[in-house]
């Protein structure tokens, strides 16, 4: 009997502990799917890049107006064109100066005939002054004679300097009125393109007053240089200097990156309201894009202060707020928590300086529940880079 209640009481021992085993097998934690990827060596630079979106700027950008007011009697270019240093752009009414110009040329060509004719004259009289003198002194013509012909070549030749004085004169006024022909004539002062003609045909256009903004009549663009300006925090301004490399990225051409070097760093902070303070950074350009650029295209900078060529790297998405990275045991196939020392880096990579060898296996799905030291794991890739 005793025997019975024994083995009746093994057996329901050997059912609780079997059912018990299927429960902890079936609840047990199942191995977290995590993507890793290999710790190499490779080149490593820290980047500074802007706090807010920069802008495309033009090296050279003209407000051109008139210094002189009136209505706008002709327009040579349109929005858009390519012009060239000194071709002219706009002009004002100005039959009335122009007729003074034709005016005062065709009196100073005849003041100039006038003069060349008394000159002439002078010339001769002075060379027959000087054979009188010759034939005074030889006693061969009366002293009243000789002092009528040296009178007559002295006059003429006062005459020929009064006549110079005159066309000089005349050639200050044709001078002047050119000037004043030319305020009404709107030039480019450099090759470029018009970004904005403001005024119509016929229309009244003025200088701005004191004080009193007024649209410009013509914009122009210099299109043969651009650089990029952005903000960049003043606690990384500090570590920049003119003529570190950088790169450039627009958002109207996706995915490109283009070199530049910094051209200015400001010597002052911007202080605006509910704004960290920044200090504008300037990147040109160190081959002109093949692609049109267009003044004001947002873009961002990134100027690199330091680089090194090869070290032990580590993704920089791979690394804990505790300075420690989640290492993949493929003996065990669980992750263990590893310390690591940490050199430059920027978004995409960082210098491991101890901690992490090359070959070791790190884990990026970092953000996945369960993923965490001591965790059994299952590898989606093979470690490598995606």
């Amino acid at each position: 009997m005793n025997g019975i209640k024994l083995s009746r009481i093994v057996g329901l021992l050997v059912l609780v502990l079997a059912v018990a085993g299927g429960l902890v097998y079936y609840y047990r934690p199942q191995p977290v799917a995590v993507v890793l990827r290999t710790v190499d060596r490779g080149p490593v630079a820290r980047t500074i890049a802007n706090t807010r979106a920069g802008s495309i700027k033009a090296c050279r950008r003209s407000k051109l107006a008139l210094p002189t007011g009136g209505q706008i009697g002709r327009i040579y270019v349109k929005k858009g064109d390519h012009v060239k240093q000194g071709q002219p752009l706009l002009e004002l009414w100005n039959d009335d100066l122009r007729d003074s110009v034709r005016v005062l040329e065709e009196e100073l060509n005849s003041t100039r005939l006038h003069v060349r004719e008394i000159c002439a004259r002078a010339d001769l009289s002075a060379r027959d002054a000087a054979r009188a003198k010759k034939l005074f002194t030889e006693k061969l013509v009366a002293e009243e004679q000789f002092d009528k012909v040296d009178s007559e070549a002295r006059a003429l030749a006062a005459q020929c300097d009064a006549g110079g004085a005159d066309a000089a004169q005349t050639a200050a006024r044709l001078q002047l009125a050119r000037t004043q022909l030319s305020r009404t004539m709107l030039t480019a002062p450099y090759s470029g393109r018009i970004g904005d003609i403001t005024g119509e045909l016929g229309e009244f256009t003025t200088p701005s007053p004191p004080g009193i903004p007024t649209p410009p009549a013509v914009d122009l663009i210099d299109d043969s240089c651009y650089y990029v300006s952005a903000p960049v925090d003043e606690i990384d301004a500090g570590s920049l200097r003119v003529g570190m490399p950088a790169s450039v990225s627009i958002d109207a051409f996706p995915g490109s990156r283009i070199a530049g070097r910094v051209r200015r760093i400001a010597d002052y902070v911007l202080e605006v309201e509910k704004q960290a303070r920044t200090v504008e950074v300037e990147v040109e350009f160190n081959v002109p894009p093949e692609r049109n650029l267009v003044v004001g295209y947002s873009a961002d900078i990134e100027v690199t202060p330091e680089a090194k060529s090869t070290v032990v790297r580590v993704p920089t998405q791979a690394i804990l707020q505790s300075k420690e990275v989640l290492v993949y045991n493929a003996a065990t196939s669980k992750l263990e928590a590893r310390p690591v020392k940490t050199g430059i880096s920027n978004w995409e990579y960082t210098e491991v300086v101890a901690g992490l060898d090359a070959g070791e296996q790190v884990v990026m799905s970092l953000d996945r529940a369960g993923v965490k030291a001591g965790a059994s794991v299952t590898v989606e890739n093979s470690g490598s880079k995606p």
